[in-house]
C-alpha cells in the first residue's frame, strides 16, 4: 500500500508538470515578467518554472505539514512546568506556606516563593484553585492601592500571568506588565506558575520596586473566561510583618482549620470552662 501511495504521488506531480508546461507559454502576453519587452531581452525566464515550483512546494506542504505548520510524525518538543522544590526553602530562597502544617507546593491551600536571580527576582506560586493565585506587595496590611501579581487559568487550558492593581476590594488589570520568562500549568486541580520581574524598577502607583520591605498579601479563587473573581476566602491571608526579598526564610502559615488558641484571653477563657466543668454548678 506505501509503494502504491508514493507511485500516485508521483503521478500527480507528473501530471501537473504537463499540464503546466502545455497551458504556459512563453510569448503570451499575460505571462510576460513585469519589466520586460515582447523580444524576451535578456534575463527573461518562462514563468511557468516559477509556478511549478510554487505548485510541488504547496502540494508538499499540504501533504506532510500537520495543521500547526510542523513537519510530520511529530512536533517540536516542549519543557514541561519544572516542579516547584520545596528542599530549597529557607536555604536558597524564600518561601511562604499557607495551609495544612507539613504541606509543599502541591498541597498547601497557597504557596509562594522568591529569590534574586541577578537583577531580577524570581516568583513560584501555586494555590488549590482552577482560577487565579496573586500575591501582593502592600505597604498597610489591607487590601487598596497594592501592585499585584496573578497567574490566571483560562478556558484554553492555559496559566498566563498578568499585572493587577488594588483598588479598594476591585483588582484592576493594568496594561504594563512586569512579568518575563513566564510559565504556568494547571495540573491536580492547581494553578502553578514562575515568573521573573525586575528587582529595582521606576517608581509610580501601580508599580512598587520589590528592594524595599512590603507586607505581603495572599490571595486565589476562581476564573470566569480568564478573568479573576472574588477570592475564595473572606479574610485572606497576610505577611505578619514586612518581608525583605533579601531574607530567605520559610515561613508556616496555618489554615483556619489548623489554627489554635493563641490569645491570652482565649486561653484564660478555656481554664475557666474546663474548672467549671470539673467542679460543676452547686
Amino acid at each position: 500500500m506505501y509503494l502504491v501511495h508514493q507511485l500516485l504521488q508521483i503521478s500527480v506531480l507528473l501530471n501537473a508538470t504537463l499540464w503546466l508546461a502545455v497551458s504556459a507559454s512563453p510569448t503570451d502576453d499575460n505571462v510576460l515578467r513585469a519589466g520586460h519587452g515582447e523580444h524576451g531581452e535578456p534575463g527573461h525566464e518562462e514563468p511557468h518554472k516559477d509556478s511549478y515550483s510554487t505548485f510541488a512546494s504547496e502540494f508538499l506542504e499540504s501533504r506532510y505539514l500537520s495543521d500547526e505548520g510542523y513537519p510530520f510524525p511529530t512536533a517540536p518538543p516542549v519543557d514541561p512546568f519544572a516542579r516547584i522544590k520545596v528542599s530549597d526553602c529557607g536555604i536558597t530562597k524564600g518561601c511562604i506556606r499557607y495551609g495544612k502544617p507539613g504541606c509543599d507546593a502541591e498541597t498547601c491551600d497557597y504557596f509562594l516563593s522568591f529569590r534574586r536571580i541577578g537583577t531580577d527576582v524570581e516568583f513560584e506560586m501555586s494555590a488549590d484553585t482552577d482560577g487565579w493565585v496573586a500575591v501582593g506587595f502592600s505597604s498597610d496590611k489591607k487590601m487598596g492601592g497594592d501592585d499585584v501579581m496573578g497567574c490566571v487559568h483560562d478556558d484554553n487550558g492555559r496559566v498566563r500571568i498578568h499585572h493587577f492593581y488594588n483598588v479598594g476590594q476591585w483588582a484592576k488589570e493594568i496594561k504594563r506588565n512586569p512579568a518575563r520568562d513566564e510559565e504556568g500549568i494547571f495540573e491536580n486541580n492547581r494553578v502553578m506558575c514562575r515568573f521573573k520581574r525586575p528587582l529595582h524598577v521606576p517608581r509610580e502607583e501601580t508599580l512598587v520596586d520589590l528592594h524595599l520591605s512590603w507586607y505581603y498579601l495572599f490571595a486565589w479563587g476562581p476564573a470566569i473566561q480568564g478573568s479573576i473573581t472574588r477570592h475564595d476566602i473572606d479574610s485572606p491571608p497576610v505577611s505578619d510583618r514586612m518581608i525583605s526579598i533579601y531574607k530567605y526564610e520559610d515561613i508556616f502559615m496555618p489554615a483556619t482549620a489548623y489554627q489554635t488558641f493563641s490569645s491570652p484571653f482565649c486561653l484564660l477563657l478555656i481554664v475557666a470552662l474546663t474548672f467549671y466543668l470539673l467542679m460543676g454548678t452547686p
